[in-house]
C-alpha cells in the first residue's frame, strides 16, 4: 500500500457563522468520517490545523510574512495521512470529506518514500 496526504482546503468555520449546533453537527460529521477510516484500516495520521495565524517565510532573504487566518479565504485547515493502493484509492476514502458542501477541495499527493 501506498500513502497519501488527503489535504484539506475550505472556508474558515469561524467565517461562516455556524451556530453552536451547526457546528457541533459539522465536527460529528468530521470525528464520523475519522472512524470510519480508523475502522477501515486506512488512517495512518492528521491533524486539524490552527487558523488563528498563518506565518509564511519566503525568498533567499527569508521574508516573514503573518496574516490572519480570517484575512484568508480559503486555507488549508487540516490533513490526513492514507493507505491505498493508488490515486483511485485515495479519492474512493476522499469520498467522504464533510466540506464538499461548503465548496472545499481535497488535494490528494502522494507521499514519497526515500530509502537509505
Amino acid at each position: 500500500m501506498k500513502k497519501f496526504m488527503l489535504i484539506f482546503i475550505g472556508t474558515n468555520y469561524q467565517t461562516v457563522g455556524f451556530s453552536p449546533e451547526e457546528m457541533q453537527a459539522r465536527m460529528g460529521k468530521w470525528f464520523s468520517w475519522s472512524q470510519k477510516m480508523a475502522d477501515d484500516g486506512v488512517l495512518v495520521d492528521g491533524h486539524a490545523l490552527d487558523s488563528g495565524t498563518v506565518r509564511q517565510v519566503s525568498g533567499a532573504d527569508r521574508t516573514v510574512t503573518d496574516r490572519a487566518g480570517s484575512e484568508i479565504k480559503e486555507l488549508v485547515g487540516g490533513y490526513y495521512i492514507v493507505k491505498a493502493a493508488d490515486f483511485n484509492g485515495a479519492m474512493k476514502i476522499a469520498e467522504d470529506y464533510p466540506d464538499y458542501d461548503l465548496g472545499g477541495t481535497v488535494e490528494i499527493r502522494e507521499v514519497m518514500v526515500f530509502e537509505n
